[in-house]
């Protein structure tokens, strides 16, 4: 993981960024709207309002509103389950947005996704028996996030097929009863 002496986030945690300007951003949220905002991609710098906007709010509702859903803690911080063990209206909301559409904006993958769908993969891989059949659409949605190359590239061939396996069994609704192994295989 290298060496977290000499990590400039206030807190001593993961994620901080560093950039070759010695611009220090940190929690996965805010990193992401950096380098979205810092992007010279001429797809972002043509970017609508409308759609920075739509970006925006998808980053920060999965900071405030998925992560702690897809991750319970202890008062200490510590993560202890997942709250996609039971019925949810805000993954509810999610399933019948993505009813409509292959990933959160209209017009194809996004950062949005990124930040989305990082915390959903997560899941499965910290919560191996987890089984999310009950919104087929999020489940669709995952796997569409996890085959993508540079989902591979980022992390791992092994964790991608793995990953894809669990989804591909939650989608055929074979996910009930039977214990499954995490990324780790425990």
């Amino acid at each position: 993981m290298g060496d977290l002496s000499q990590n400039p986030h206030p807190f001593n945690q993961i994620p901080c960024l560093t950039d070759d300007n010695d611009v220090r951003v940190f929690e996965s949220g805010a990193i992401l709207q950096y380098i979205y905002s810092n992007s010279d991609n001429d797809s972002v710098t043509g970017d609508s309002a409308s759609r920075k906007a739509a970006i925006a709010s998808w980053i920060s509702w999965a900071n405030a509103s998925l992560d702690p859903i897809c991750f319970l803690e202890t008062p200490e911080g510590k993560v202890y389950d997942t709250g996609l063990k039971k019925p949810n209206r805000r993954i509810d909301a999610l399933d019948q947005i993505l009813s409509n559409q292959d990933y959160l904006l209209p017009d194809g993958f996004s950062t949005a996704d990124v930040a989305v769908a990082s915390y959903l993969l997560y899941v499965p891989q910290f919560f191996g028996s987890i089984d999310l059949s009950r919104w087929p659409n999020v489940v669709r949605y995952m796997k569409r996030c996890a085959e993508r190359p540079k989902y591979a590239e980022a992390f791992g061939t092994q964790v991608q097929q793995s990953l894809v396996g669990s989804l591909d069994g939650m989608m055929e609704g074979s996910g009930g009863d039977k214990p499954k192994k995490n990324w780790l295989g425990l």
